[in-house]
């Protein structure tokens, strides 16, 4: 279905096309909300599945967005009463309905406007967007929302499966690898990930074309076959946006992105306000988490959350709990009511003087309070910048896509937290994190160190003459023009 543009138009207009899941869309709203209040006579249309916009979008916070920016729901290729056996349907759905449903929905606010669409700025995992762009002789601006190593790993997923396949040798014997599991070898063969482990990575991308043909009940085909076409198509942007800054990344890694594509713009951090806003007061705090944190002692309290997607096994649930319990850390868990039934029995009950636990928390707020002492998390990348923001070191459980690589990132790189013993919650295990992190020992003190010198690196590249600022003004020309 091809796009219907009207008669030429004078001003621009951005189609902004968001993936719904996961952390995806709200940096790329931020993004567009940012574009939007520098660029007056720009008309942006933000479109993403209904489900999604519901959770972006209060009544009140539609009323906030820029005149400029509307939203517009597309189609989630979800038959009416339509009932989910697995995860991996919903996206597999969403992804089946498209490029028809944005098309649609693009075509109906062409013909609501009678302003023509100029630019597609659209998630990277949106890869239908490029031959878009094509038949509709504009512009395509890539946004990415992961971490700048990862998206690496997707440039050279070919490379990788083969490089991975050497080293495990014909029907996965070991061979000449001096008693190192293939798995354990380093990404040597990637620019600037030396680093990185191969255990560091993503099925889809460990496999190659492999994983394309489905053989994995736990995978999407059509999702993996999506990822696999991102060197193919990522290069004919106009240019690809960075969810960071780059003073934070390898030099190496990011002048070789720099060579694969036609520009690469580092934009910081869209999930944060930088420098960050004070606290607000507690008592307008509705989750009741501040006012909670106001009665604990500085840097005492755990707080735990596994982000929108990411989900440990009931024994890990029980396992943390259990460690939580037996340490007597204060704690706050942002755990959605359907998972409390797997906790230990009585356990909520047990810890009530300690723990709270809420289905929702205001993140950056919990994170920037002075009570909060570690962050146990899934190592999302728009999470562990929050940590760092609020100076706050982590206890990194990485559950999928990015997080192995940011959790290695977290503990050998930056050394501003742990990963937790094994890969996996055990009690004891976390008993032993919870007491490096929090205690008063070498290794907890210069996690703390470390993440204040690190945000000092954020908050000066945040600033006027960061690159992100550079970078943001250079999109800027390009959307408009």
């Amino acid at each position: 279905m091809p796009i219907t543009q009207t008669s030429p138009e004078s001003d621009p207009h951005v189609a902004v096309l968001a993936f719904p899941f996961g952390c995806h869309p709200w940096p790329l709203l931020n993004l567009a909300c940012k574009l939007a209040c520098t660029t007056p006579h720009v008309r942006f249309s933000f479109f993403n599945i209904s489900k999604s916009n519901l959770k972006l979008f209060s009544t009140s916070q539609k009323a906030d967005l820029p005149d400029n920016l509307k939203a517009y729901d597309v189609a989630d290729g979800v038959p009416e009463g339509h009932v989910f056996t697995n995860p991996i349907e919903e996206l597999d759905l969403f992804i089946k309905a498209t490029p028809d449903s944005f098309v649609k929905a693009m075509n109906m606010v062409v013909a609501e406007t009678g302003k023509n669409i100029t630019c597609l700025l659209a998630d990277s995992f949106l890869v239908f967007a490029s031959e878009m762009a094509k038949n509709m002789h504009v512009k395509w601006v890539s946004f990415w929302v992961s971490a700048p190593y990862f998206l690496s790993t997707h440039i050279y997923t070919d490379l990788i499966h083969k490089a991975y396949a050497n080293i495990c040798g014909i029907n996965g014997a070991v061979v000449g690898l001096g008693g190192i599991k293939p798995i354990d070898k380093t990404l040597d063969v990637i620019p600037g990930l030396s680093v990185m482990r191969f255990c560091d990575l993503s099925n889809e991308i460990l496999q190659g074309d492999k994983v394309l043909q489905g053989d994995d009940p736990n995978s999407s085909s059509l999702f993996s076959h999506t990822l696999y076409r991102l060197s193919e198509v990522l290069p004919k942007a106009s240019a690809i946006v960075m969810n960071s800054f780059q003073e934070l990344n390898s030099f190496i890694v990011t002048n070789d992105l720099k060579s694969k594509f036609q520009a690469l713009l580092y934009v910081g951090f869209l999930t944060l306000t930088l420098p960050p806003p004070p606290l607000p007061p507690s008592h307008l705090d509705a989750t009741g988490c501040l006012p909670w944190l106001d009665q604990q002692k500085p840097k005492s309290v755990a707080y735990i959350s596994f982000g929108t997607l990411a989900d440990v096994s009931p024994n890990e649930f029980v396992a943390l709990a259990e460690a939580l319990e037996a340490s007597g850390v204060p704690f706050l868990w942002s755990l959605r009511d359907n998972f409390k039934q797997i906790l230990p029995n009585g356990f909520v009950q047990r810890t009530s003087m300690k723990g709270k636990i809420v289905p929702w928390t205001p993140q950056s707020q919990v994170l920037s309070h002075s009570a909060v002492g570690v962050y146990v998390t899934h190592c999302g990348y728009n999470s562990v910048f929050e940590s760092i923001v609020g100076e706050v070191p982590m206890i990194c459980r990485p559950i999928l896509g990015d997080n192995k690589m940011n959790g290695r990132m977290v503990e050998e790189v930056w050394e501003i937290g742990v990963r937790v013993e094994g890969g996996v919650f055990t009690k004891n295990g976390m008993l032993k994190s919870l007491k490096l992190v929090l205690g008063i020992h070498e290794g907890g003190r210069r996690m703390r160190e470390k993440i204040r010198d690190l945000k000092e690196i954020v908050m000066k590249a945040s600033g006027p003459n960061g690159i992100a600022s550079k970078d943001f003004k250079t999109l800027v020309e390009l959307i408009s023009a």
